[in-house]
């Protein structure tokens, strides 16, 4: 076995990681996780307060998860899902048909979350191009986030992320983040939609990426209104908000509009495996479910509705449905809104927000952003005392796992404290 030394130099001198520039990065190894924490090869134990970027819903090597992916590995690990299909995925869009608005129809399998935007965009284009009507222009909000694939960057903020690319991505019309009453965003809204529009996508209610940006339920709401005016197709990117995030299961049951696809991945599977949806209403699936073959949809992936990750999921999901999970959603909500009641502010903090089991501190940064050097300076602080919160820029946010304890979140407020005192 190598010694952490070596291992260390293994993976410095083999491995690329995500988000992280290849001159001075220094992963941390880990070993085991269990619960909240991650056990690292030098005995250290760290809370993981962010989910593994947000994925892991139910703690880290859950039991009862553990046991649903052996006994599907030991009956069928995978197959082509052309032509083909089995009992773990057929489950898993029944239940997702029960906890979605009763308009989706389908559930369109992918791998993750930005591939489930890819599918929604194409399927929102084609939707028009199999009527005889076609339309190619997108709207979406400025500060967007939607993944790192080309279409998925197309239609998200134009940022250090993009800028390699831009001149490759098509072209997109955004609508000014809707801050406050959303005056600026639904006249821009107003002048923008128009029978060309083919589809208007956004994040709802949290924009993550961006910061844990916030905004009010009535104004997307009313942006949807004005899309809807002209027939276009709305997308729901829930990659990060849905499964109880924003303290419903979907941040969109916080509205009285049904978008027409919905983006799902990360906690659907509990942090487990990788797993992209995309959820199709009727009025969309009218215009594919017809006799010509050229209307189809020919899009697919090799590990698509994998059987391992459509059981994990199905283990998931009847946790997170259960009334222990449903408490605990909640109980981290209530706690997380007492600690914002409580919260004396500081000249170096901007604004706090929250939303369901999502807490944000925004800090004052003359360079705010997610370059912002307040980010080192955030992450070193909380991980040299053990607590993974792992920054967006100048922002501070905790988005823990359902199982977390009040003690735990209690130590990680204080923790928030101590820093900006000392800060």
């Amino acid at each position: 076995m190598l010694g952490l030394n070596n291992f260390e130099k293994a993976d410095r001198k083999n491995i690329w990681h995500p988000f992280s520039p290849l001159a001075g990065n220094k992963p941390i190894g880990i070993k085991k996780a269990k619960g909240v924490y991650l056990y690292t090869q030098d005995g250290r134990k760290i809370m993981d307060a962010v989910s593994s970027w947000w994925v892991n819903i139910h703690g880290h090597s859950h039991k009862r998860i553990n046991k649903a992916l052996s006994r599907q590995a030991a009956r069928l690990e995978h197959v082509i899902f052309a032509g083909f299909t089995h009992k773990p995925a057929v489950d898993l869009s029944k239940t997702l048909k029960r906890v979605l608005p009763k308009s989706i129809d389908k559930i369109f399998f992918s791998d993750n979350g930005s591939t489930s935007v890819e599918v929604a965009i194409k399927l929102a284009v084609q939707y028009w191009h199999n009527q005889g009507k076609p339309r190619k222009k997108i709207i979406a909000l400025e500060g967007a986030y939607h993944g790192d694939t080309f279409g998925s960057m197309s239609v998200a903020e134009r940022n250090l992320f993009s800028a390699p690319f831009n001149e490759l991505l098509f072209e997109v019309d955004f609508v000014p983040f809707p801050k406050g009453d959303g005056a600026e965003a639904i006249a821009r809204m107003k002048e923008l939609v128009t029978e060309e529009t083919a589809a208007f996508i956004f994040e709802p209610l949290v924009q993550g990426a961006a910061g844990m940006q916030m905004y009010a339920a009535e104004v997307l709401d009313k942006l949807i209104d004005i899309a809807r005016s002209k027939e276009v197709v709305c997308i729901a990117d829930e990659v990060m908000t849905g499964f109880g995030r924003t303290g419903k299961m979907f941040a969109c049951d916080h509205l009285r509009n049904d978008p027409d696809l919905f983006c799902l991945s990360k906690g659907i599977t509990g942090g487990y495996l990788p797993m992209g949806i995309t959820a199709v209403n009727e009025r969309i699936v009218k215009a594919f479910d017809v006799e010509d073959r050229t209307k189809a949809f020919f899009h697919g992936h090799s590990y698509t509705a994998n059987p391992l990750a459509c059981a994990v999921a199905n283990a998931s999901m009847k946790l997170l449905l259960g009334k222990k999970c449903q408490q605990d959603i909640q109980r981290i909500t209530e706690q997380h809104q007492a600690y914002l009641d409580q919260f004396r502010f500081h000249d170096k903090v901007k604004e706090i927000r929250h939303c369901g089991t999502i807490l944000a501190i925004e800090l004052h940064a003359d360079d705010a952003g997610y370059t912002s050097n307040l980010k080192e300076k955030i992450y070193d602080f909380f991980m040299g005392r053990d607590l993974l919160l792992r920054p967006l820029g100048n922002v501070i946010y905790i988005l823990p796992p359902y199982i977390i304890t009040d003690q735990e979140l209690q130590r990680l407020y204080k923790a928030i404290d101590v820093f900006l005192l000392e800060l």
